[in-house]
């Protein structure tokens, strides 16, 4: 027993040694893992700031910094190309003193009340270059800090140059896109003219022979008459002269003659109604808008697409006589042209078709309303119709563009086009604007 050894004094138990240890081992590896953290953050860092650098590089429209005090913190490579001043150079100056002195009060005001408003404000200013200044259209936007106060401005601007170049341009395409549109109207129209050739021969070829075998008529009245009188000249007695007008049957070749020029008349003016109707249909319905009867142009417009038809068709008309609307009534008359050739293709198979055309005001709209007794729109494309170049025509006969173009007419003209709900066959419902000056 007294050989044991006693602890001395100022000893640590091992457990004491072993939690000191355990504690060194846990500080180290938080150091392992802080540095690991701190080195992930610094190529985060890094990345952000070859990012912003980058950005500042490649922006071509002006953007500068700008901090609380005014002072210009970072502004874009774009900027330095147009002032020929360094970054070092911009940042050492105030923002308003890039702009010219005339214009300096006005940006001071503008960078004050988006400040205040804390909302963007645009203000156009002359950007100061070696060539003079160049005027720039900015827009402010005030910059915030994590506790929403005031950390300074974001100036941004594009050339007011550009921007009326742009506007330019952006012009140019909507007239080409409306020339675009006009030609297709106008190629819609020729292929609904396409149809109608052989109806229109038919048309004029009636009339004109008419007027062809009465003009026959007349030459052979006036061979008569000229015999008779040519007896009078040359002193014939009067039993001679009763006696030719007996023989030339004279009595009743004048009741003839004034049916031969009542008919030569109505073949005249029939063959100038259908050269009228082709004038009003081939108008291309540019220009300005007139107000006109929208009854008168469906009649005219369903006239000919029936010349065109390929088998005889009931059309009935109902509804109001005239109804006043303002609009192009060329484009109008074409988009009537697609709805009847489209009801008259629906019912080609059928028995006894049939094709309902209506005039009626619900409102403030004007509504035309064609209805056939054919099939019907397939389930499932009643959208899909207003869509370009689709067609349920066979190969050759649609061109798909005739709902479209009308679609479009008809929101052009303040309205709509669409297809009705319920009953038999197809029905199409164009609503345009009422023309309360004459309702």
């Amino acid at each position: 027993m007294g050989n044991e050894t006693q602890p001395r004094e100022g000893d640590l138990p091992d457990s004491v040694w072993m939690d000191v240890l355990s504690a060194v081992d846990r500080t180290y590896a938080d150091l392992v893992d802080y540095q690991g953290r701190l080195e992930r953050q610094n190529a985060e860092l890094e990345r952000l700031r070859s990012f912003h650098a980058s950005v500042l590089a490649s922006v071509s429209d002006i953007l500068i910094v700008v901090s609380r005090a005014g002072e210009v913190e970072e502004a874009s490579a774009s900027v330095s190309l147009r002032t020929r001043l360094a970054r070092s150079q911009l940042c050492a100056r105030r923002a308003e003193d890039l702009f010219a002195e005339a214009d300096r009060e006005r940006l001071r005001t503008a960078m004050r009340c988006a400040t205040e408003l804390r909302a963007p404000v645009t203000v156009e200013a002359g950007l100061l270059t070696p060539e003079g200044p160049s005027a720039v259209e900015l827009s402010l936007s005030a910059r915030f800090d994590e506790r929403g106060r005031a950390a300074g401005l974001v100036l941004t601007g594009r050339s007011v140059a550009e921007i009326r170049q742009a506007y330019a341009e952006l012009e140019r395409s909507h007239d080409e896109l409306k020339a675009a549109q006009a030609l297709l109207v106008r190629n819609e129209k020729l292929a609904s003219l396409g149809r109608l050739l052989a109806g229109v021969a038919h048309e004029l070829n009636n009339p004109i022979s008419f007027v062809y075998a009465n003009a026959h008529a007349l030459e052979r009245y006036a061979g008569k008459f000229e015999s008779y009188f040519h007896e009078v000249q040359a002193g014939a007695t009067r039993e001679d002269l009763m006696r030719l007008r007996e023989d030339l049957k004279l009595d009743r070749e004048v009741r003839n003659l004034r049916e031969a020029v009542r008919g030569a008349r109505e073949g005249a003016e029939r063959v100038r109604d259908i050269v009228e109707d082709l004038r009003r249909l081939s108008s291309d319905g540019s220009g300005e808008a007139e107000r006109f009867d929208l009854v008168a142009v469906t009649q005219v417009a369903t006239a000919w697409v029936l010349r065109g038809a390929r088998r005889e068709v009931e059309v009935e008309m109902t509804g109001l006589p005239s109804l006043e609307v303002t609009g192009r009534p060329g484009h109008l008359q074409q988009v009537v042209m697609n709805l009847v050739q489209n009801a008259l293709d629906a019912v080609e198979e059928v028995v006894a078709p049939k094709v309902v055309i209506d005039h009626a005001t619900e409102g403030d709209l004007a509504v035309l309303s064609v209805r056939d007794n054919g099939a019907g729109v397939p389930e499932g494309l009643e959208q899909a119709i207003f869509d370009p170049f689709f067609t349920t025509k066979p190969v050759g006969r649609g061109t798909g563009l005739g709902l479209p173009i009308s679609h479009k007419i008809a929101e052009e003209h303040g309205g709509r086009l669409m297809l009705c709900e319920g009953g038999l066959g197809a029905c199409f419902r164009l609503e345009l604007p009422l023309d309360r000056v004459q309702a």
